[in-house]
């Protein structure tokens, strides 16, 4: 070696072999390296069924897609209006997951009752600040609307993942049920019930459900023709209901 003694006063020789195959230090998951399985949670989570975005969503894609002012090169960073506020970003994705559990029958009528009750709640409560403000919402509304879309949030996967589900079978009752909660999915997934209408809806359909069940258990778990017809005219008007909330001029808020 040669070696410039101004520069370098003192130099070390170190001819150590290190043998990298002795001591295995793989770092990533699989064969020959460490051994990680998902959680119980994770693994549902990753089977979920997804939504497609809602047409609300494509709009609003579309929009900020043409608007210059959402270029970096002309807002510098700093976009005069986000191209998606997190909070209405957020209950579109609630909705979604909802509109997943209800057709999937992971959700029953009374959860989505009481998740929509809250949705629209929630909802109601957003307007108003945005209205006393001039149709924004201040620092602290947005922290105190992302506490409760926490809530809820956590309440829909919770709900999603407990031990009831509706699931109605073949039978004629049984199958109408069904249909009927899928006209519900369809109708949240696409913004044409609101989650005010959704609760409704669905609040009704709890009521129906509460009275087959009182029907069965007392008579060992059948209908008699009377009751068979009675609950038949309940779900005609059920019906009626979904189709009149689905087609009228209220939607999911934007």
């Amino acid at each position: 070696m040669n070696v410039n003694t101004a520069v370098i006063r003192n130099v070390y020789v170190d001819r150590t072999v290190i043998n990298n195959n002795v001591v295995s230090r793989a770092s990533f998951n699989g064969p020959g390296g460490i051994v990680a399985r998902p959680t119980p949670q994770q693994e549902m989570a990753l089977h979920e069924q997804r939504s497609e975005a809602t047409p609300n969503q494509i709009a609003h894609q579309q929009a900020a897609s043409q608007d210059r002012a959402q270029l970096a090169s002309v807002n510098h960073g700093q976009p005069s209006a986000m191209a998606m506020d997190s909070v209405n970003g957020r209950r579109y994705n609630q909705q979604g997951r909802i509109a997943n559990g209800v057709g999937s029958g992971r959700l029953t009528a009374g959860e989505t009752r009481n998740l929509e009750g809250r949705e629209a709640h929630l909802n109601g409560e957003i307007h108003n600040d945005r209205q006393a403000n001039g149709g924004t919402l201040t620092p602290q509304e947005r922290q105190q609307v992302n506490r409760q879309q926490n809530n809820l949030s956590k309440s829909i996967y919770n709900d999603k993942h407990n031990a009831a589900n509706a699931h109605y079978g073949n039978y004629e009752v049984g199958a109408r049920r069904d249909e009927r909660q899928q006209r519900i999915s369809q109708g949240i997934r696409s913004g044409q019930l609101s989650p005010g209408e959704a609760a409704k809806v669905e609040g009704r359909e709890q009521n129906i459900n509460r009275q087959v069940n009182a029907d069965r258990a007392g008579n060992g778990g059948k209908l008699t023709p009377g009751e068979r017809q009675q609950i038949n005219r309940n779900q005609n008007g059920a019906s009626r209901e979904i189709r009149e909330e689905k087609h009228n001029e209220k939607k999911s808020p934007k």
